[in-house]
């Protein structure tokens, strides 16, 4: 999964250099983001599990294909994930515990979206947009609080565990996302909501995938 996230880098890094080839014909414009998630887990492996909040920040390129068409990409990175609580499973014990757990994963995520821009008064657009995404773990924690019977008395457990630890989930994602951006000159305010199409879960028994609406102020050089 790694060479195939390394090769789209690869991919898109190239398209890029192409394409400013010819940047007076067909503008290329960089700009900036950041922004809020609103995550959860859907799958027969999330039942019951609630909405956590996070945060988006990254770097924009859009390539113009036509006067309303934009090819829309950059970089991202984004924390997602979920919360649980009630009797709940800790990975590698035998016991289960009374608690609650908040998954925190955080991802490099290139998105790949066609947009088209409609102007509906001077500076100011409309971009509506669509398209698919892929996303890479770098890194999250699983921070689990709660208590458990031990030798017949109440213990108390309080960690963090590597959300993309063994037996846990998989590091590669992708997804198809859907958005829109109101233009203000150069001021844009998104948003959007990504739905993942892999099963992130390493066990063959559960299925669980990412979910995840945003909205991100973002500048345009």
């Amino acid at each position: 999964m790694k060479t195939t996230f390394k090769s789209c880098l690869v991919i898109i890094t190239l398209l890029l250099f192409v394409t400013s080839a010819n940047a007076q014909d067909k503008p290329l414009t960089f700009g900036v983001k950041a922004g809020m998630n609103l995550s959860n887990f859907s799958g027969d492996g999330a039942d019951g599990m609630d909405a956590k909040i996070g945060f988006n920040v990254g770097v924009t390129v859009d390539y113009q294909l036509t006067q309303e068409l934009y090819l829309l990409t950059g970089l991202e990175f984004t924390m997602k994930g979920g919360k649980d609580k009630g009797t709940l499973s800790l990975p590698g014990y035998d016991y289960t515990y009374t608690g609650e757990e908040k998954d925190n994963p955080m991802y490099l995520q290139i998105p790949i979206h066609l947009g088209y821009k409609l102007a509906v008064a001077d500076a100011t657009n409309i971009v509506f947009h669509a398209g698919p995404y892929i996303a890479y773990g770098v890194g999250g924690k699983s921070k689990i609080k709660g208590s458990y019977a031990s030798a017949g008395e109440n213990a108390y457990v309080d960690t963090d565990i590597d959300f993309f630890g063994k037996d846990r989930a998989k590091k590669f994602d992708m997804g198809l996302g859907l958005g829109a951006t109101v233009e203000f000159g150069k001021i844009g305010v998104g948003l959007g909501y990504d739905f993942g199409l892999l099963n992130m879960s390493r066990s063959s028994e559960l299925k669980v995938r990412n979910m995840n609406a945003y909205l991100t102020l973002g500048y345009k050089f």
